[in-house]
């Protein structure tokens, strides 16, 4: 069968467009892979597109449940450089980017307080709504959660074909908790909660459209389009120079590994009727490393290809039933913060969040290793928010709960220093400093008491 004809790229004397695509198409099936940030498409000091406009800055929120051991989390020494307590050594390779913040009080209504599902205010600034009316603890998140404000500002969902994306690891939700607060990290408003994605054959699915089922017709057409692909850009690296070369290269085999890698997911998927999927328990556990390194590699790709510049992660709910059966723990990690015995707390808990963070270093990781724009790297343009639901699951507290800032969210942020408020400040303060970073206009976040129509200066270089 004769190969349909390449895709015509066209190409500027000097320049590259950032929304260039590699093109395939075959017997009716297409595929389009995006391209990574190539020195071509950057003006000529590589601080910007060749357009004018800035390098794309990204965000992830990340929570995770239960809180953390705050004598054991919270760092012996403020200002930058400082040292790593226990809970914060999985962040000893990226911790020039790491920013903790201790200290700040959320500022949620006291009728608000049900136990865990306050905490979520973190990410919103929005008292929830419907307290108690329904059975369980029971809430619904009042207003959109930071990761949507910034999706829908014109400057940020205008650029990707997909405005976000919601990713999930663990299965195991909370059996006593309703409403939409708990169940979903990421929401559009009141009542439009957006449900993660636990598998990472369909966020593959969704980002980049390039699974067939085993008995698709069209499979043997789309891996030739591939081939194609591969044509198309080899006719591309005529144009580039030695280094976009390498760059070019490298990106078209990290299609290839990333596909492997997920594929290789236990356990395989045996029926051929049924839609791929890879986030299933193994002899009753949960493949929590496997899925959360799967998960961040398909969102560093994502990124890299500018198919979408804001993620959420819900790596484990509040009061969820999460067991971190990697660590030889039979019992769920929110029982464990529950049990008031020195040994466990010591023991247990802070092993979980150990566990926990080096699941949220090893997206920091690959952040930081994957090259964007000349000199700089994916965390110079990026800015991760990670909190969790309380202080310690022990007291149900949202006082002195933590957050994580990684990343200079595009030169914009102090990295890499330990802010210790001494007045309780409120955490939505930190929310409108990362909303300035995408919008410089922003002047507030949330409404009522969590609100906040300040920023936290101390967070901010610009």
């Amino acid at each position: 069968m004769a190969k349909a004809p390449l895709s015509q790229l066209s190409l500027s004397p000097s320049s590259l467009s950032r929304r260039t695509l590699l093109r395939g198409v075959l017997a009716g099936a297409s595929v389009s892979i995006g391209l990574p940030l190539l020195e071509i498409m950057l003006d000529q000091h590589g601080e910007a597109l060749a357009d004018g406009e800035p390098l794309p800055v990204r965000f992830v929120s990340w929570f995770f449940g239960n809180g953390v051991k705050l004598s054991r989390f919270v760092p012996a020494a403020e200002g930058p450089g400082y040292p790593l307590s226990d809970e914060l050594k999985p962040f000893a390779s990226v911790s020039d980017y790491v920013s903790v913040l201790t200290g700040f009080n959320n500022h949620c209504a006291a009728n608000n307080k049900i136990t865990h599902h306050e905490g979520m205010v973190i990410f919103n600034g929005f008292n929830n709504r419907d307290v108690g009316a329904g059975q369980g603890f029971f809430s619904n998140a009042g207003g959109p959660t930071i990761d949507q404000v910034i999706a829908n500002l014109p400057s940020v969902s205008a650029k990707t074909p997909i405005k976000s994306t919601q990713i999930g690891i663990s299965k195991r939700p909370s059996q006593v908790d309703f409403g939409t607060t708990m169940h979903a990290l990421s929401h559009a408003g009141y009542l439009m909660p957006l449900p993660p994605e636990y598998s990472p054959q369909a966020i593959y699915k969704t980002l980049f459209d390039s699974f067939s089922p085993p008995e698709d017709p069209m499979k043997p057409h789309r891996i030739a389009a591939l081939d194609i692909v591969r044509e198309n850009a080899k006719k591309l690296a005529l144009r580039l120079g030695a280094l976009d070369k390498q760059r070019l290269e490298a990106h078209l085999g990290n299609v290839a590994e990333l596909e492997k890698k997920i594929l290789a997911l236990p356990p395989p998927c045996t029926k051929p009727d049924a839609p791929l999927t890879t986030n299933v328990d193994v002899d009753g556990k949960e493949p929590l490393v496997a899925v959360n390194d799967a998960m961040s590699e398909l969102l560093v790709y994502a990124f890299k290809c500018d198919i979408t510049r804001v993620a959420s992660v819900l790596f484990a709910e509040g009061a969820g039933n999460t067991i971190y059966a990697d660590l030889g723990l039979p019992g769920a990690h929110h029982d464990y913060t529950h049990d008031g015995n020195d040994a466990t707390q010591n023991g247990a808990v802070h092993d979980g969040v150990v566990y926990t963070m080096q699941r949220l270093a090893y997206l920091c990781e690959r952040l930081k290793n994957e090259p964007d724009g000349v000199d700089g790297n994916m965390l110079d343009n990026t800015i991760v928010f990670a909190s969790s639901d309380c202080a310690e699951g022990i007291s149900h507290s949202v006082d002195m709960q933590p957050m994580i800032v990684v990343g200079r969210g595009g030169g914009k942020l102090v990295p890499g220093t330990h802010f210790a408020s001494k007045t309780g400040e409120n955490p939505t303060d930190v929310l409108v400093t990362i909303l300035q970073c995408f919008d410089p206009a922003a002047t507030s976040v949330g409404k009522d008491e969590p609100g906040s129509n300040k920023a936290f200066a101390p967070l901010k270089l610009v």
